[in-house]
């Protein structure tokens, strides 16, 4: 069950929406406005970032300053905006979360959270700097080895799970695309 505000009113028109099926053979009900007619979607929201690698084999994390999960550790991510392609978004993030200059690889996660309506997608990033400028939604920015990664502490499961793929494909010398579903 996805839990998401229902749309209450016509972003064309303003009036009170209805929630039925359309009369296009959708089989699913929508909100429609019964003033001017337009039918609204819902779509999942991607969520992009990346997992910056440095030439050493530590990982960039980012301890949040924001809600939710306020003082855990990330990969450096967030909502892509319009007119910017995933992996233009996900460089974008990396800049304004962490400060890092990066190379961008290849994607290596794709995670559906259809609980919340979201699509997460992770990139490979390779770290052309030790020296980060963390933005205001970060509290620091760090590097981390495998073993010194504050697991417990992690903000988000989709950042876990990519994390544990990362390095095992990393200890199998190979890297691999994963698509998860996370319940």
């Amino acid at each position: 069950m996805t839990f998401r505000s229902p749309i209450k009113h016509c972003r064309a028109c303003g009036t009170a929406v209805v929630y039925r099926l359309p009369d296009d053979g959708d089989t699913k009900q929508r909100a429609i406005c019964p003033a001017c007619h337009t039918v609204h979607y819902e779509n999942p929201l991607n969520v992009v970032g990346t997992v910056p690698e440095f030439a050493d084999g530590r990982v960039l994390l980012c301890k949040r300053n924001i809600e939710p999960r306020w003082g855990k550790w990330t990969l450096p991510a967030g909502f892509m905006e319009l007119d910017e392609t995933t992996a233009q978004g996900a460089a974008r993030e990396t800049d304004e979360e962490a400060g890092a200059q990066i190379e961008m690889g290849p994607l290596f996660s794709l995670l559906n959270v259809r609980r919340v309506g979201q699509v997460h997608l992770f990139y490979r990033a390779r770290l052309l700097s030790e020296h980060f400028n963390p933005g205001y939604e970060t509290i620091e920015a760090r590097l981390f080895t495998e073993a010194e990664v504050p697991w417990d502490e992690l903000a988000f499961r989709t950042v876990k799970e990519t994390l544990e793929h990362y390095f095992a494909d990393r200890r199998a010398g190979h890297f691999g695309m994963h698509c998860i579903d996370v319940e």
